[in-house]
This record gives structure tokens, sequence and C-alpha cells, in this order.
């Protein structure tokens, strides 16, 4: 348990599971299944901790934070945020639940409206909100925040076009903090970033996580920036988790055969050394979550499965310290 997490969790997620139906036909419509995008989540977060979720594209990481926002309603499953289950918030209860946690897109060209100047996308929320409701303090504040994220406030009479990739990741950043939260979702927010930008965004993020007591949830499928930025990871094979540990710890000493897969995935820059590198990829393909396998999701391509893996499904549990695994095969 990390120091942050001995004060009391700022998020607890027990049990969240978010299954889409998929329906045949047009006036008479019917279910004729369901993909299972998370199945079955647990995890917490301390304040002023940054928690990475890593995983292959599709497992579930963007469905879980989507529930957490509440901008998906979860099939089942409970979220506390600072004690409070907000699964059932409806209203000015929601409102002011949106206040206290917000989110970072991935794509810097998509989440930003074209149509409106940066200094009126910051000011949204603000206004929005009633947070200030005079228009020169509220310019004031849209200046500040955009000093704060590393950009001139001179950009405020610019249009998104007219920024770079990381500038208009910046000024995403910028909107995300207008409301002073406590909690933000990061959502690949750096993979459509170039490297050198990417170390940029990264070392903002961190810089405002110290100076603002921000808790991060991090999704993002670059290992690399998650050692970098994250206190804990999680990793997240078809909608569970099957290994959560501190970073350091899961980076050295991974214990689930998916985790060690993905780690021994990362090419090494020395062309010499990765070509004498033995890697073995799992075998087969990832299964479809609308028909996932039975007992363990991982069981079909893991190479030190055995019979019961088929039948069981294996629980999240405490191996070490602080390292959690869903293996009944690691001990």
């Amino acid at each position: 348990m990390t120091a942050a997490e001995t004060n009391g969790p700022l998020l607890e997620v027990q049990g969240l599971a978010m299954h889409f139906p998929v329906t045949e036909g047009i006036v008479l419509t019917r279910k004729v299944g369901e993909v299972r995008a998370v199945d079955g989540v647990d995890f917490t977060i301390g304040r002023g901790e940054t928690l990475g979720l890593v995983g292959e594209s599709g497992c579930g990481k963007t469905t879980t934070g989507r529930c957490i926002l509440r901008l998906e309603q979860p099939t089942a499953g409970r979220i506390l945020f600072d004690g409070r289950d907000i699964g059932g918030l409806k209203g000015a209860e929601l409102v002011s639940l949106r206040r206290r946690m917000q989110v970072v897109f991935q794509d810097p060209y998509s989440s930003l409206n074209p149509r409106m100047k940066v200094g009126d996308i910051v000011a949204e929320p603000i206004k929005v909100h009633g947070v200030e409701v005079d228009a020169h303090r509220r310019r004031r504040r849209v200046d500040e925040l955009l000093s704060m994220c590393g950009l001139d406030p001179k950009f405020a009479d610019r249009y998104p076009h007219e920024m770079s990739g990381g500038q208009r990741q910046r000024v995403g950043i910028a909107r995300a903090l207008a409301l002073e939260p406590e909690f933000i979702v990061c959502d690949e927010a750096v993979s459509a970033l170039d490297v050198s930008i990417q170390a940029q965004v990264i070392n903002l993020l961190e810089d405002l996580r110290e100076r603002l007591g921000l808790t991060y949830l991090f999704i993002a499928h670059d290992l690399s920036v998650v050692r970098h930025l994250c206190q804990r990871v999680a990793v997240m094979y078809l909608g569970r988790i099957v290994e959560m540990a501190a970073s350091d710890e899961l980076f050295d000493n991974p214990l689930h055969p998916y985790t060690q897969a993905l780690l021994a995935a990362v090419p090494i820059p020395d062309p010499r050394i990765e070509a004498t590198r033995a890697f073995r990829p799992p075998r087969g393909e990832v299964p479809s979550p609308l028909n996932p396998p039975s007992g363990c999701v991982f069981h079909p391509r893991c190479p030190v499965a055995v019979e019961g893996c088929k039948a069981m499904r294996p629980t999240l549990r405490e191996v070490r310290t602080g390292h959690w695994v869903a293996c009944n095969e690691v001990h």
C-alpha cells in the first residue's frame, strides 16, 4: 500500500462491468449478444497518486475511464469517489461531481471545437458552472491557465487549427484544470504526439500533479511513458485486470504471463542486441469480447496454461506485498 493510500483512497472501483448489447433487425430489434468491454474490474487510486492503466487496444481501458467519469452508465459494479457511490447521481449532484473530475482526451485535433477560439474553449467550463461570472476576471483566469500549461496568453485569440498538436493538447489540459478538479483521467493523452513533444507534456502533467495535488488515471499503451509517470500500474486484458503493482516492481518483476509478453515485446534501441533477442509473441489472436473464453481469458494464448485454467476464472490476489496477480499458476 502506497503512502497516498494510507490517507484513504480518492477513487475505489469495485466489480465494474460494462456490457454493450448487440442487436439485429431494423424495425423489430432483438438482442443477440453482448460485448463485454469491461468485465469485473477492481482497483483503488490514492490521493495525489498516478495509476497507469495499460493493455492492448480494445481491452477496455477507455471504457473503464468513461464509466468512472459517468460518460457511460456501468452494467454492474460500484464507483466510489471520495467515499461516495457516484453510480446513482443525477441532476445537480452529477453537475457538482463534474467539477471534481475532468478528462484529457486522446486526440487534440478532434477534442477542441474548431469554431471556437482557444480562450473561449478554456473559459467555457468556468462559464457553464458559474465559477466566475465577470468576463474580465474570467479572461485573467484563462491567461493564468494557459501560462500554467506553458502557453503564451496571446494564444487565447487563436483558433485550434493555428496551433501544433502539442500546443492543442496543452489547451486540453488547461481546459481540464479550469474547474480546479481533484481527479483527471488522461485517456492516451500523449499517444497522438511526436516523441519529443510527448516528453514535454508528460513533464507538464507531473509538474501539475505535484503543484496542484492532482490524482491521475493515466490510460496508455506506451509502457515507457507509464513507467516514467505512474506510481502504480494495472495491466488489463480483455476487460479484466490481470496484474497490478508498483511501477518499478511490475517492470522489474512481472509475474503474469501476459505482462511478461507485453514487456518482452518492447523493442531494444540497440539493433545489434535486438537482432539477438529471442522473443516469442503469444500464440493466436486476442479473443473477441463478444465471446470471451471461459475461465481465465488468457488461457488460449498462455504458455503456462493447464487444464484447470479453462474452467476456473482467477481472482486478483496479492501474491507479494502490493503486487496483485490474476493467475492460478503464479504462487
